[in-house]
């Protein structure tokens, strides 16, 4: 069953004289606790897609439906509630907040919507362990390494339990040990969870521990990989690179 899916999604922004179509009657759908990453070269129209789905932008034509509620349909104030109450975004700088502990940053959202902290402790102290933070729950964010903020921003993002989790090039920023450690977790985090999880990513490497990956070019998708549950992930990366080569070699 699909919890999330768009419609001959269409997006175009003008820029001076120029009319920009940032995506071009895209359909995409997927199924809860499915782990799909999102390719394509910059300009391709990735970060605007995942966008729409999270409901952070609107299209210019075409519809998402997110947790059985059509976007197009909510005003803006029943369209972050939506947000808040279905989705957890993972972004590539963090976003947290310099003043606050991990801990602290992780319970915001649900501070934000006016609940007890106190009522997902639990919850809280079996993020922190997921995410390898127990020990790291009063550092603020200039006392953190780069992966260990990313860490804390993915338990920000899973903390009011989303069927959905978002992620802008979650592993942009971070060296390629922690990058995969990163992936793991989101990999980890849908299999064990259950959540749905969707990661735009220029990384092959990254991308090779989805379950699915959609490429799109010039704001299409052209191609979409899916290997067997057991491919290990040095065969999942061929087949990446094999494709990714094939459509620079203009082979669709």
């Amino acid at each position: 069953m699909s919890v999330l899916f768009a419609n001959n999604l269409g997006k175009e922004y003008q820029m001076g004289d120029h009319l920009v179509h940032a995506l071009v009657g895209v359909d995409f759908q997927v199924g809860k606790g499915e782990f799909t990453a999102i390719m394509g070269p910059s300009g391709s129209g990735k970060s605007t897609l995942l966008h729409l789905l999270g409901g952070l932008d609107t299209p210019t034509k075409g519809d998402v439906v997110l947790a059985g509620q059509s976007l197009s349909e909510l005003n803006e104030y029943q369209a972050t509630l939506a947000r808040r109450h279905n989705v957890g975004f993972v972004f590539q700088f963090f976003n947290l907040l310099p003043t606050l502990s991990a801990e602290e940053n992780i319970l915001l959202p649900i501070i934000i919507d006016g609940k007890d902290p106190k009522e997902y402790q639990d919850w809280l102290e079996d993020l922190l362990e997921l995410v390898g933070l127990a020990d790291r729950r009063d550092h603020k964010p200039d006392q953190l390494s780069g992966g260990e903020q990313q860490r804390v921003a993915i338990a920000r993002a899973l903390i009011t339990k989303p069927s959905i989790v978002l992620a802008d090039e979650p592993t942009g920023n971070l060296d390629t040990k922690t990058g995969t450690a990163i992936m793991k977790l989101i990999q980890r985090s849908s299999r064990e969870l259950g959540q749905t999880a969707i990661v735009v990513t220029h990384d092959p490497k990254a991308a090779a521990y989805a379950q699915r990956v959609v490429f799109l070019r010039d704001g299409e998708v052209i191609r979409e990989y899916i290997p067997e549950d057991d491919v290990p992930i040095e065969e999942r990366l061929a087949g990446i690179m094999q494709i990714m080569q094939e459509l620079e070699a203009g082979i669709e």
